[in-house]
C-alpha cells in the first residue's frame, strides 16, 4: 500500500512495469468475475422454475429422470463424507511431514523429500481415481462387509493422500517463518527437539497451519476425476461410506458429458451445482485468508 501511495514514476520502463505488474494481479480478480458473470444467469433462471427451499432441502436429486427432482442434499452430503475421509488422511499426515521437513530432518533428506511430494503432487487425478477403484476397493472388501465397487471410502483414502501435499508445504513453509530466535530460547531453557517442533513452533505458526487444512479441505471438495471413478454417481443420501454416492463434482462431470437439450430444466441444474460448489470453495478460501490475517503471529 505505501508504494501505491508514492508519486508516479515519470520513467517509462517503471510506468510499464507498473502497469504490467497491476495488470497480472488483476488476473485473479478479473477470473473469479467472469465466474460468476457465467453462472449468474443460468444460476437465476434455474431457480425460477425451482423454488430454493426444495433445491435446499429436498432429499432427492434425479433431474435427468422422468420425473425429476431437484434436492441438492444428497450431493452436498456425498462431498462433505468423501471430504472428511481425505482429510482425516491428509491433516495428521502431512502436519507430521511438515513438522519432520521444518524441524528434524537432515536438510539433504529435506530436499529429497520436498523433491517427493512435488513429484507425488503432479500425479494426474484420474490415475488416482483407477488406482482408488482397481487396487484400493478391492482391498478393502476383503476386510469391510458390504463395501461397493464404487464407494467413498477408498475415494477419500486416495484423495487424502493426494492432498497430503498441500497441508505438508503450506504448513511447513509456516512453521520455517517463525523466527530461528524462538527456537533457540526454546532449546537454551531445556526444551528437546521434539518440544520445540511441538509446545513452540507448532503454535507460533498455528495461523499458516489452519489457512493450510482449510486450502486442503478446499481442494478435496473441488476433487473431480477420483470422485467421479471411485466414489460413483448414485446420488444417495447417507452418511455410510460403503454405499455408492455422487458429489457435486461428479454430477457436473456426468451432466456435462450428457446430451440435455440447452435451456432444459435439468441442464440449468448443471449451472446450480457449479454455483453451490464455487461458494463453498470461495467461503473457504476467505476463511483461509481471515485466519491468516487474523491470528498472525506479529514478531519484532
Amino acid at each position: 500500500m505505501e508504494l501505491l501511495r508514492q508519486a508516479p514514476s515519470r520513467n517509462p520502463k517503471e510506468v510499464l512495469t507498473f502497469a504490467l505488474l497491476v495488470l497480472l494481479g488483476a488476473v485473479t480478480l478479473l477470473t473469479t468475475l467472469g465466474v460468476v458473470l457465467s453462472l449468474l444467469g443460468e444460476v437465476v433462471e434455474f431457480f425460477r422454475r425451482v423454488p430454493l427451499a426444495e433445491f435446499l432441502f429436498a432429499p432427492e436429486w434425479t433431474p435427468l429422470f422422468a420425473e425429476p427432482r431437484y434436492g441438492i442434499a444428497p450431493l452436498i452430503t456425498g462431498t462433505l463424507l468423501v471430504t472428511a475421509i481425505a482429510l482425516t488422511v491428509a491433516i495428521p499426515l502431512g502436519l507430521a511431514l511438515a513438522i519432520y521437513i521444518s524441524e528434524l530432518a537432515p536438510h539433504r533428506v529435506r530436499a529429497r523429500v520436498m523433491g517427493i511430494l512435488e513429484l507425488f503432487e503432479g500425479i494426474p487425478t484420474v490415475v488416482l481415481g483407477y488406482f482408488a477403484l482397481l487396487t484400493v476397493t478391492p482391498f478393502l472388501q476383503k476386510f469391510i462387509p458390504g463395501l461397493q465397487i464404487f464407494n467413498p471410502l477408498s475415494a477419500g483414502l486416495v484423495m487424502g493422500f493426494a492432498i497430503i501435499p498441500y497441508v505438508s508445504n503450506v504448513a511447513a513453509d509456516a512453521m520455517q517463518s517463525v523466527p530461528r530466535a524462538i527456537r533457540e530460547a526454546a532449546y537454551a531453557l531445556g526444551a528437546r527437539p521434539y518440544e520445540v517442533a511441538l509446545r513452540v513452533v507448532f503454535p507460533a505458526a498455528i495461523s499458516g497451519i489452519i489457512a493450510a487444512v482449510i486450502l486442503a479441505t478446499s481442494r478435496a471438495i473441488g476433487e473431480t476425476m477420483i470422485v467421479a471413478i471411485a466414489a460413483g454417481q448414485r446420488p444417495t443420501l447417507t452418511l455410510d461410506p460403503r454405499e455408492t454416492i455422487a458429489t457435486m463434482t461428479s454430477f457436473i462431470v456426468q451432466a456435462a458429458t450428457g446430451d440435455q437439450p440447452a435451456g432444459s430444466t435439468a441442464s440449468l441444474a448443471l449451472f446450480a451445482v457449479g454455483a453451490t460448489l464455487f461458494l463453498m470453495t470461495l467461503g473457504l478460501n476467505i476463511l483461509a485468508q481471515y485466519v491468516v490475517e487474523r491470528y498472525r503471529e506479529r514478531y519484532e
